[in-house]
C-alpha cells in the first residue's frame, strides 16, 4: 500500500484512536502477552484490537511464528504514522493550556522512583519560582517505560536510567548525565553474613540474589547482571521486583543479598539494618540522565525545564549532586538568573 494510501486509512474517522495505542505498545514490548501487562487489559482483548486494526486497514501489520516477530512492510508504515499520531494527541492539552505573555501550562515529568539528590530539589524548588504558572504533573514509571514514552513522542521530558546512552540505540532520544551511582552488594540485618568481617567475593558466590526485573542482560541494570555472571555467582534469584524500596526491604528480610545504590542505603548501613558487603569498591556505576526527544515539539513549559534542568545541574560536581541537601547561600549563588 502506498503511504499517501496508508495515511488516509488512519484518518478517516471511523476508526479507534486506542488501536494505535494498542499497536504500538505490542511493537515496543515485542509480545501480545507484554503489551497487555502493559495496558492492564488481557491477551484475548489485545489480539482482537490488532485484528480489528488489520481488518480496517486491509494488510496484516504483524506476522508472527513460534517465538518470532516481525513487522509487514505495511506495519512498519503503520508504526511511522502511529507514532506522530500519538505523540501529537498526548501534548494536545498542554499546548492548549499555553498563554502567550509567559511560560505556563502543563509540564508532564516521567521519572523513577527514589531520585537521591538535594542539588535535584533545589533545581525544582528555582524552577518554580521562575515559573509559578507551569503546572507539574509527576508520573513515576519504570525505565524502559520512560524510554518508550518519549521515543513515542507521548511525553516530553524524562529523568531515567538509559542503556548505552551516546550509541545508535535507535529511539533518538537526546540526555544529559545527571548522576552517577555506585551500586554495591548488602546483604540484610536478618542474613546469616550480616556482620561478619573479613570476607571476599567467594564468600557470596553460592549466596541467594535479590534481583531488580532490569537486572538482566540487554536492559539498564545489566552491569549488575555482568557482574554476577563475570564472578560466577551460583545462588538462585529468590526475588525481584522493579522498585528499589522494594529491592531494600526484601534484602533487609533476608530473602538474599542484592545490590542497592550506596549514597540511597547510608543510613540504613549506618543504622545497621544492611551490612556491606565485598567488593569494597563496589560492582558497578549507574548513570541517570535527563532524556527527551528532539523530534517532538517541545511545549513552552517542557523547553523551559530541560533549559533550566542542564543550565543548574551542570553547575554541580556529579559527586555534589549525590549529596542529601545543598548549602542554601551556594545554591543561590550557582543557581541561574531568571
Amino acid at each position: 500500500m502506498e503511504r499517501s494510501a496508508l495515511d488516509r486509512a488512519l484518518l478517516t474517522d471511523r476508526l479507534d484512536w486506542n488501536l494505535l495505542r494498542t499497536f504500538l505498545t505490542i511493537v515496543h514490548e515485542r509480545s501480545l502477552s507484554r503489551a497487555a501487562v502493559r495496558l492492564h487489559i488481557t491477551q484475548p482483548a489485545v489480539s482482537l484490537a490488532l485484528r480489528r486494526l488489520e481488518e480496517h486497514l486491509g494488510h496484516t501489520l504483524i506476522e508472527r511464528r513460534g517465538s518470532n516477530f516481525r513487522l509487514t512492510r505495511a506495519g512498519e508504515e503503520v508504526l511511522r504514522i502511529a507514532t506522530d499520531v500519538y505523540g501529537s494527541v498526548a501534548r494536545l492539552g498542554a499546548e492548549l493550556a499555553e498563554q502567550q505573555d509567559e511560560v505556563s501550562g502543563l509540564l508532564r515529568l516521567l521519572t523513577v522512583s527514589r531520585i537521591h539528590s538535594g542539588v535535584y530539589d533545589e533545581c525544582l524548588a528555582a524552577f518554580h519560582r521562575q515559573h509559578p504558572r507551569v503546572t507539574l504533573q509527576v508520573d513515576v514509571m519504570r525505565s524502559t517505560e520512560i524510554a518508550d514514552a518519549l521515543a513515542q513522542k507521548a511525553g516530553g521530558v524524562g529523568l531515567s536510567l538509559y542503556r548505552q546512552p551516546g550509541r545508535q540505540s535507535g529511539d533518538g532520544l537526546e540526555h544529559m548525565l545527571f548522576l552517577r551511582q555506585r551500586y554495591a552488594i548488602f546483604c540484610g540485618r536478618h542474613h546469616r553474613l550480616f556482620g561478619r568481617t573479613g570476607l571476599a567475593i567467594a564468600d557470596l558466590l553460592a549466596e541467594h540474589f535479590v534481583s531488580f526485573s532490569s537486572d538482566q542482560l540487554g536492559d539498564v541494570l545489566a552491569p549488575l547482571a555482568v557482574f554476577r555472571d563475570q564472578h560466577g555467582f551460583s545462588g538462585q534469584i529468590v526475588a525481584t521486583s522493579p522498585s528499589l524500596d522494594e529491592i531494600r526491604r526484601l534484602v533487609f528480610a533476608g530473602y538474599g543479598i542484592g545490590c542497592l545504590p550506596e549514597h540511597i542505603v547510608a543510613d540504613d548501613v549506618a543504622q545497621q539494618r544492611l551490612w556491606r558487603l565485598p567488593p569494597e569498591e563496589g560492582v558497578a556505576d549507574i548513570d541517570m540522565y535527563l532524556l527527551w526527544n528532539p523530534e517532538r515539539r517541545q511545549t513552552p513549559a517542557e523547553a523551559a525545564f530541560i533549559e533550566h534542568f542542564r543550565h543548574y545541574v551542570a553547575r554541580y560536581s556529579l559527586m555534589e549532586r549525590l549529596g542529601e541537601s545543598v548549602n542554601a547561600p551556594l545554591a543561590a549563588l550557582r543557581a541561574p538568573t531568571a
